[in-house]
């Protein structure tokens, strides 16, 4: 395979083995249904090829760079009407696919891979898979369970409304150029989960409040919201954010609310 130029000014590392590749595309599952893939930040179509080989996924790229645009309406002519040239996180998927539900995938520049996320979350109601590349340290905070200390706010917000997976671990050397560190590959599969059973703007608040001082009990942490002693004299605001999960969240919020 020829070795494509990175795109430094967007933290893109070129991944240049066709196998892996492939193995990435067919981590995707479509579930419900689901028809629509859109890759963020194509390239040069390294996965591109192998999405446009399988006729069960109906193709579209976003992609910002204007010469991977070229490169891909040249070389991909019958993907040329699905190649968005703009930036996915100012894009409203609505604007693109009406009400349809779609899956997402690529190899996310690891410098924008958690705004990425927060998009996904933005839109999750249309949004029902994502299969990415990214960091490997990002990859197993998406998916670590409370008590750990790489969990965080991605990961709370993130498990509310998805099952993360992480398949598998992606070394340096296959990539252009080869980054200092390793990636790996995550599947997030929405869940059941339509509506938290809480304010959910309310609950990301709370939630980036109380990790914005992640040493800290919930009792020092979220007094920038200002809640009275009394409101927060439950044991749950002895905890620390990292050793709550989703269902500890939703009760954290249902706290404040009423407080």
């Amino acid at each position: 395979m020829t070795a494509v130029r990175p795109k430094k000014h967007l933290g893109q590392h070129f991944l240049a083995d066709p196998n892996i590749a492939r193995r990435i595309v067919e981590s995707l599952r479509l579930p419900g249904g689901v028809r629509e893939v859109l890759e963020i930040g194509p390239g040069m179509g390294v996965l591109t090829q192998y999405l446009l080989e399988n006729p069960a996924y109906q193709t579209s790229v976003v992609e910002i760079d204007q010469e991977s645009v070229a490169y891909l309406t040249a070389h991909y002519p019958a993907l040329a009407p699905r190649i968005y040239a703009t930036d996915f996180l100012r894009q409203n998927l609505g604007q693109l696919y009406g009400d349809a539900p779609l899956a997402i995938i690529g190899n996310f520049p690891y410098n924008i891979s958690s705004q990425i996320f927060f998009q996904v979350l933005a839109q999750r109601q249309q949004v029902r898979e994502v299969v990415g590349m990214l960091q490997k340290e990002v990859a197993e905070r998406l998916a670590e369970p409370p008590g750990s200390k790489t969990y965080g706010i991605l990961s709370v917000l993130l498990q509310a409304y998805y099952d993360i997976e992480y398949l598998f671990t992606v070394p340096p050397h296959v990539f252009v150029p080869p980054p200092k560190v390793e990636s790996a590959v995550v599947r997030l599969t929405r869940n059941a989960t339509e509506q938290l059973a809480c304010d959910e703007k309310l609950f990301f608040r709370v939630v980036k409040q109380a990790f914005s001082t992640r040493r800290k009990t919930l009792r020092n942490a979220l007094k920038p919201l200002g809640l009275s002693a009394e409101a927060m004299a439950g044991e749950l605001f002895d905890k620390r954010a990292e050793q709550l999960g989703v269902a500890q969240f939703v009760e954290l919020t249902n706290l404040v609310a009423q407080a």
